[in-house]
């Protein structure tokens, strides 16, 4: 099969573009500024590369290269996006809105079938069961992030193309090592947290989080990759589906003598005011933007992820955080007293 992959060069974008190749694929990896694609191991994924940029029509392209890249290639996986949660609003619709929308017309020029990445957390503040067929909220989002993969998931459904959607919840590192190439987003703010820097947290009675290997993840994508004919018209949520209590999370940091487990707070008594400056600059500006993962409880459904790939995610839970934070340690990511 050939597979052009746009984010290529991202974490997840370069374990997918790895496994796509090793599986005997024809890979092309769409780049953009960052040009180095790289398996979660860091090893370096051979493949053809183009440069392209997703928030512009055509990618940019002279009208020659986009017919071309279009009638290439068999199936369109449309990774890129912007993860960031502290972005403008405009700065969500360029990549993640816009981005789809471009990626949609390439896919079409070259009638290609379409694998959307999303997040499974375009279901917004929803608690409780979330199935993979529920209907996308309009309202109730926690951030920009949230509003803008739902926003391309409409324009994914609304098309004409073959399509699936891919979900993962909180990307992290591998299940048997806790390894992950690079250390951003949910990473920044655990380092805060863990390093004692940031002490409190606003955190609801009974909320969960729902942290996913990166394997499990890109393993699916491949998975479903290579199915989508079964998989058309369809969404798949690549999640633990074992909601780990925020208390156990803060709990396994506290494991760890050099570590500070936080105080969690009562949202309704919670203040970012009273706070000693640092952290209320740090608060404000890194830990403050996940805040609100630590007050909801979704259960995200995986039927059709069992159903369809015949998979399951692995054990999670308070000892694989411990590996996470194991492996953060022996990078140096994470120092501690």
């Amino acid at each position: 099969m050939r597979v052009l992959v746009t984010g290529a060069a991202g974490l997840l974008g370069g374990e997918i573009c790895a496994r796509l190749a090793r599986e005997g694929h024809e890979v092309t990896g769409l780049v953009h500024r960052n040009r180095d694609i790289r398996a979660n191991d860091g090893s370096p994924v051979e493949i053809a590369t183009v440069a392209g940029d997703v928030s512009q029509p055509q990618f940019g392209w002279e009208e020659s290269k986009f017919a071309r890249l279009a009638t290439s290639h068999d199936l369109l996986l449309h990774c890129a996006a912007t993860v960031r949660f502290d972005l403008d609003e405009a700065d969500y619709a360029a990549v993640n809105v816009d981005g789809t929308k471009h990626a949609l017309a390439l896919a079409r020029r070259g009638e290609m079938d379409f694998l959307h990445v999303s997040t499974a957390y375009v279901c917004g503040r929803r608690d409780g069961t979330i199935l993979e067929d529920d209907l996308l909220p309009e309202t109730g989002f926690a951030n920009g992030y949230e509003a803008s993969k739902a926003a391309g998931e409409r324009l994914v459904r609304a098309s004409d193309l073959r399509w699936a959607i891919a979900r993962p919840s909180i990307v992290v590192g591998a299940h048997e090592s806790g390894a992950i190439r690079q250390f951003d987003t949910t990473y920044a703010a655990f380092k805060l947290i863990a390093e004692g820097r940031v002490k409190h947290m606003p955190a609801r009675a009974g909320a969960t989080l729902d942290f996913v290997p990166i394997n499990h993840v890109a393993a699916g994508i491949v998975a479903l990759a290579q199915v989508m004919e079964q998989a058309a018209g369809k969404t798949f949520h690549l999640v633990s589906a074992q909601p780990l209590p925020v208390t156990d999370f803060t709990g396994a940091i506290g494991d760890f003598a050099r570590f500070h487990e936080p105080e969690l707070v009562e949202p309704s008594a919670f203040d970012p005011a009273t706070l000693p400056a640092l952290e209320r600059r740090l608060f404000k500006r890194v830990a403050g933007l996940y805040a609100s993962y630590f007050q909801r409880d979704p259960h995200f459904d995986d039927a059709n992820v069992r159903e369809v790939l015949g998979m399951q995610c692995p054990q999670t839970g308070r000892a694989y955080i411990r590996r996470l934070i194991e492996h953060c340690i022996e990078v140096g990511f994470l120092t501690g007293d």
